[in-house]
């Protein structure tokens, strides 16, 4: 009984610092913001005033607050529209000495109101909301779009459909460096790194360099497979190379795939641009990855094979799911957001929601309508 004691107090201890951070996620929204409830750490950074701004923003968009629940290790600010994931620490003296809140969820009544909500979305839009296999909700879902850094799931498919061991090291090659996002860019020529740490980087945090070494590691054709109508596939390199290049560019939109593959060669084997220079370029819809929602959701369901795949959850809740596997794209002009999911009992579901306008996307916008989506298949999975 003795050993127990100390347990049954750290539990206790435990639920008393998360009903503090109830408390204080609840005055945050119902009183008058004060200085004193932050640290001087964190008033260092960021004034009350400007929290302040932003929880009248969050009212002004999301309308009456309604109160504040735990969603596993974090909390959840309830509103009438919408709900706000907030990441709160307390110091020991009960002030804030970390705030975070996350892209709002909307409160959606039906997967079809998401359906409408997207389609009222400027330029092209496609969603597949899959149940198992089967269609919950499509739009426009067999329309090939430019999805970004989505294309990393053939990658991915590929690596668990090669005799590959994941153990497998590859040194890192300074002709198959890219520029961010990712940090593996500036790591030195030579470091040896296992394909699997390529992998969990291309997956956690969309590294392009890991992504360029895995397609020249398993061989471009190889890796085509499974990519679709993809072909030649272009590595990010040559996609930053060739969105710079107006000659190596137009060689590339009339050209067939013999003549494409040249100019991907010819393409590696230049300098990266400068992201300054690449930004000027602008958004380029054509060229760029293209995926159809019905492709990315197979590829999704494939993934689910692999943890690296859910690294990085996205917008899910881990602590709702069994697995999940998640990976987005997003460009000038591009955004696509697809997740795979495992309920506790065995039921799957996918999601994929792709947006293109040459003139911007707004992500928070789709991320808002993304996140009650998940929060209407979580409620269905009974979590």
């Amino acid at each position: 009984m003795r050993r127990a004691v100390p347990f049954l107090l750290a539990l206790f201890l435990f639920a008393l610092a998360g009903s503090a951070e109830i408390e204080r996620v609840r005055a945050l929204f119902n009183e008058p913001i004060r200085a004193e409830w932050f640290s001087k750490e964190f008033l260092s950074q960021v004034s009350a005033e400007q929290v302040e701004a932003i929880v009248r923003q969050l009212t002004a968009q999301l309308g009456e607050f309604e109160g504040v629940r735990k969603e596993g290790e974090n909390y959840a600010a309830v509103f009438e529209k919408g709900v706000v994931p907030v990441v709160i620490r307390l110091d020991a003296e009960g002030r804030i000495a970390g705030l975070f809140f996350k892209p709002p969820r909307a409160r959606l009544g039906s997967l079809e109101a998401a359906a409408k909500a997207l389609a009222k979305l400027p330029g092209d839009v496609s969603l597949l909301i899959l149940a198992g296999d089967t269609p919950r909700i499509e739009l426009n879902a067999n329309a090939r779009l430019a999805v970004g850094s989505a294309f990393k799931l053939s990658v991915l498919a590929a690596l668990l459909a090669s005799e590959r061991s994941l153990d497998e090291t590859v040194p890192l090659r300074e002709e198959w460096k890219s520029l961010p996002s990712g940090t593996l860019q500036d790591w030195p020529a030579g470091t040896p790194l296992t394909l699997a740490g390529l992998a969990g980087r291309m997956m956690a945090e969309s590294d392009n360099t890991a992504a360029d070494h895995l397609i020249h590691a398993l061989g471009r054709k190889f890796v085509e497979r499974f990519a679709y109508q993809n072909r030649p596939l272009l590595t990010t390199r040559a996609l930053f190379v060739l969105r710079t290049d107006p000659e190596l560019k137009a060689r590339w939109l009339k050209g067939g795939e013999a003549e494409r593959r040249a100019v991907i060669e010819e393409a590696e084997a230049r300098p990266l641009p400068s992201p300054e220079k690449l930004l000027a370029a602008g958004a380029d819809l054509e060229l760029e990855w293209h995926y159809t929602a019905r492709e990315l959701c197979a590829l999704a369901y494939q993934a689910l094979k692999s943890p690296l795949s859910g690294i990085n959850p996205g917008l899910a809740r881990r602590e709702a799911w069994k697995k999940i596997a998640f990976k987005g794209g997003s460009d000038l002009g591009v955004l696509n957001l697809t997740t795979a999911l495992v309920a506790e009992d065995g039921r799957r579901y996918c999601v994929s929601i792709t947006w293109n306008n040459p003139e911007g996307v707004e992500a928070n916008r789709l991320f808002a309508i993304y996140g009650g989506i998940l929060d209407l298949l979580t409620k269905e999975a009974g979590r």
